[in-house]
């Protein structure tokens, strides 16, 4: 299986001297292969959240690198790092993070916007992610007439509709009901397996640890255990 991204001693230190440095990710060397169902866990205060940030970009490593096919995404900033991270890295939160004035199509299509993709292309692909996630004749929904549960299915589906080479997601079911996080759950394992996609998490949620192929445990920002299943 190829490599999709992969951490080299990779480093994130908050406070400037030795006594009220915190080592939140402490030389972390990890490689994830494509087709992964990947879950990064510890207890609060593992680094997990820091780790997952670090791998989508989303924070700069103190020291070390992170490879995302063969780029090294701790070496950029600015725009050219935000355009990767669009182009080639899909994100869940446990926020949902969708814009508010958009209906669940637009926030699904927002993306393809900015990469330009042709206006009949984004109709197909989101005409096809809302069947795909269960969201069929809703649409034309902003967030705040959909329950948590189908507003995270909508940030799934926003996800998963630019083909990124990787899904992150930080703590997916945290704000569901156990029933509604199950079916989430059950919905990116199935879209995992028919699709190839690669997911990694970060959670101490056991129902996504029981899903997972992979659990990769941290300690005080170090790995402690690497199991795959």
């Amino acid at each position: 299986m190829s490599g999709v991204i992969s951490t080299t001693d990779v480093c994130r230190y908050f406070g400037d001297d030795e006594e009220t440095m915190v080592k939140a990710v402490d030389r972390v060397s990890i490689e994830i292969v494509r087709g992964e169902f990947a879950t990064i866990v510890g207890p609060s205060g593992s680094g997990k959240t820091t780790l997952l940030h670090l791998l989508g970009g989303l924070d700069n490593p103190t020291s070390g690198s992170v490879e995302l096919s063969g780029t090294n995404i701790a070496a950029m900033s600015g725009a050219v790092l935000s355009d990767f991270r669009r182009d080639h890295i899909g994100f869940i939160f446990q926020s949902y993070n969708l814009i508010p004035v958009f209906s669940a199509e637009e926030n699904i299509e927002y993306i393809m916007l900015l990469q330009g993709v042709e206006a009949s292309e984004r109709k197909r692909r989101v005409t096809d992610m809302l069947q795909q996630v269960g969201l069929e004749g809703l649409g034309d929904r902003r967030p705040n007439k959909l329950s948590g549960g189908q507003q995270q299915r909508v940030a799934v589906a926003r996800a998963m509709v630019s083909h990124p080479e990787i899904i992150l997601a930080d703590e997916p079911t945290a704000n569901l009901d156990s029933k509604t996080g199950i079916a989430l759950l059950d919905l990116m394992k199935e879209l995992n397996e028919n699709h190839n996609m690669t997911f990694v998490f970060s959670t101490h949620d056991e129902k996504i640890m029981n899903r997972a192929s992979r659990l990769i445990h941290l300690h005080d920002g170090e790995v402690d255990l690497d199991e795959r299943k």
